[in-house]
């Protein structure tokens, strides 16, 4: 069974930093194209960013780019989420989602495992 735990959210002042983490179970992490969604209070999950097997391949969301990072070590089994510059607008609930493929998807539908969620908060 494979299991996706998220960490590193919290509160920040717009304009600051946080890292989000995302540890996965599965011994073969290095198959799996992962990524990250946000929902935030009355809106529906949308994708934020994605990450191919290897790490070699990136795909953001318009929203994002420029100022959130995603990327993984395969050797930790966990994928990350450098977040830079944030806004209120990135205030939400942060998922962590895999599926077995190696390359990456931006359609919610195509990730077969999700984490519970870490939540992050940007003050203004």
């Amino acid at each position: 069974q494979v299991r996706l735990v998220e960490s590193g959210g919290g509160l920040v002042q717009a304009g600051g930093s946080l890292r989000l983490s995302c540890a996965c179970s599965v011994r073969t992490f290095s198959t799996y194209a992962m990524a990250w969604f946000r929902q935030a209070p009355g809106k529906e999950r949308e994708f934020v960013a994605a990450i191919s097997w290897s790490g070699s391949r990136t795909y953001y969301v318009d929203s994002v780019k420029g100022r959130l990072t995603i990327s993984r070590d395969n050797t930790k089994n966990t994928v990350y989420l450098q977040m830079n510059s944030l806004e209120s607008e990135d205030t939400a609930v942060y998922y962590c989602a895999g599926r077995l493929d190696r390359n990456y998807d931006y359609t919610r539908g195509r990730y077969d495992y999700w984490g519970q969620g870490t939540q992050v908060t940007v003050s203004s």
